[in-house]
């Protein structure tokens, strides 16, 4: 009895022996696997996200659907340990249809740009939830637009997005009214009930007046939904904040606290932030001092994190030109060696790009202009060009700046340049676009003037309110929306 549940213990050990070494293997194996993939699906994996990016899912989706097609085609017979060279082939179809779509985004952009501004709209009001049936049939109607814009159709494209922007529309008004305007009536109601104002008499007001002032801008700009909506939100939230306040007030009241109770619990969340970021909170003149220390803190990591990411960038490609070239250099022979290369060349240009950036970075300040890099774009954010309310003017105060950007231009010799004008929005749509077109016009007018800059060189398109970089809901985001870009196109030439 002993030897036989000895020799039981043995087997289970044995097994579990087995197992684990099964375990190890298939890890092995599945990491093994995990490595072939990435290499292999490195290319079309960089053109997924690219179409990802630029929303090809929505603004091209036959030629994405097609792409995610052989890709996952691929993956499928990667799992299954299928001839690798027919999943080379499906790599580079998917990659190949990738940028395809990405290019009829760049198309569906411009063509469908009211079509596109009223769906992000719907969206912002959650019309998929409040104004359901509108939204799916909009949908339907856009996806409809897109798919005839792929097959060249530019017309009928055009007449189905219109019909979709329509829908879009109205479920965006319905979704304004149910989800912002419907819900504020309400709580105003609760607040008069609950005598909100007794206690907090100016904010409740203000939240009135805001409610009234969106419902006036529904009707009388029925069309134009950006200011009502911002109204109605803002609405909405002033009544609930309304209802805070009396509601702590009353809290404080019954507990019988101070005002010296009430400015040291207003300190203790600054408190808690510059605890966060190492600073040594003081509040003895006030909140100013503590708050302007934290701003500077936040605005200097954002500025670390911008350089430290284009940094890699950087490194990243200086790395893939260096592996390329080592692999050039092992295939040569020694005469060859000495010959200087596509590639080599490529990398001397990479470290002249590189310091010439920089030094166009340096050349502006935090408050005149960022400077950006995407692929091989030099993106000039104007941050501090300011254009007097509704016209396309520059002014003398605008010409430092401009002479800066300038020089940034005769950096690149070699290169292209596309100044792109850009609107909050608030305005009609056709009336931010008008005005983004002027000023980029203008921009570009005063290049050409005032440089050796040729005129084949240089272009300018305005996109309205089509491409926030900011939220619209804000007056601070507002004014970041009313931009001018300058995108310098790098040329094979490469920087002076």
């Amino acid at each position: 009895m002993f030897q036989e549940q000895r020799y039981f213990k043995r087997a289970i050990v044995f097994a579990l022996a087995c197992l684990a070494i099964l375990f190890v293997a298939s890890v092995g194996s599945l990491a093994a696997q995990q490595e072939v993939k990435a290499v292999l699906f490195k290319e079309a994996n960089t053109a997924l996200q690219a179409a990802k990016k630029v929303n090809a899912e929505v603004l091209a989706p036959r030629n994405f659907g097609e792409a995610m097609k052989h890709y996952q085609e691929a993956e499928a017979d990667l799992q299954q340990g299928k001839n690798l060279d027919n999943i080379r082939t499906k790599l580079r179809a998917s990659s190949t249809a990738f940028q395809k779509a990405i290019d009829a985004t760049r198309l569906a952009e411009v063509t469908f740009t009211n079509s596109i501004k009223a769906r992000k709209d719907a969206q912002f009001t959650e019309s998929s939830k409040f104004a359901m049936p509108l939204w799916t049939e909009a949908e339907k109607k856009f996806n409809e637009a897109t798919g005839i814009l792929e097959t060249g159709n530019v017309n009928d494209a055009r007449k189905k997005a219109n019909e979709a922007e329509k829908l879009y529309r109205q479920a965006e008004l319905d979704a304004i009214k149910t989800n912002y305007l419907q819900e504020t009536w309400a709580l105003l109601k609760q607040a008069e009930q609950i005598k909100v104002k007794d206690h907090a008499p100016k904010t409740l007001l203000h939240a009135q007046q805001l409610a009234q002032q969106a419902e006036k801008e529904l009707t009388e700009n029925r069309y134009d939904t950006d200011v009502a909506r911002s109204l109605a939100r803002q609405a909405k939230q002033q009544t609930k904040h309304a209802i805070y306040l009396a509601n702590t007030i009353k809290q404080m009241q019954g507990e019988k606290q101070t005002w010296e109770d009430l400015m040291l619990a207003a300190e203790e969340p600054l408190q808690q932030i510059a605890e966060e970021t190492d600073l040594a909170a003081s509040f003895d003149s006030g909140f100013g001092k503590t708050t302007n220390e934290i701003i500077t803190y936040v605005t200097t990591y954002q500025d670390s994190v911008d350089r430290l990411s284009r940094d890699l960038d950087w490194y990243q490609q200086e790395s893939e030109l260096q592996e390329a070239r080592i692999a050039e250099l092992e295939q040569q022979s020694g005469s060859q060696a000495k010959e200087k290369s596509a590639l080599a060349q490529q990398l001397d240009m990479q470290a002249k790009t590189r310091g010439v950036f920089a030094k166009v970075e340096r050349s502006f300040r935090r408050d005149e202009a960022r400077v950006l890099r995407e692929g091989n774009d030099v993106i000039i954010r104007l941050v501090g060009l300011n254009f007097p309310s509704a016209k396309a003017t520059i002014e003398p105060q605008s010409y430092v700046l401009l002479t800066k950007v300038r020089d940034a231009i005769n950096a690149f010799p070699e290169s292209t340049v596309s100044v792109l004008g850009h609107t909050d929005s608030y305005g009609s749509d056709e009336k931010n676009l008008q005005l983004s077109n002027e000023r980029a016009e203008a921009v570009k007018q005063y290049l050409l003037a005032n440089s050796k800059v040729v005129a084949s060189r240089i272009a300018a398109f305005g996109y309205g309110e089509s491409k926030p970089i900011a939220s619209n809901e804000t007056a601070a985001g507002r004014d970041i929306n009313r931009r001018v870009e300058l995108i310098i196109h790098l040329g094979a030439g490469g920087p002076n």
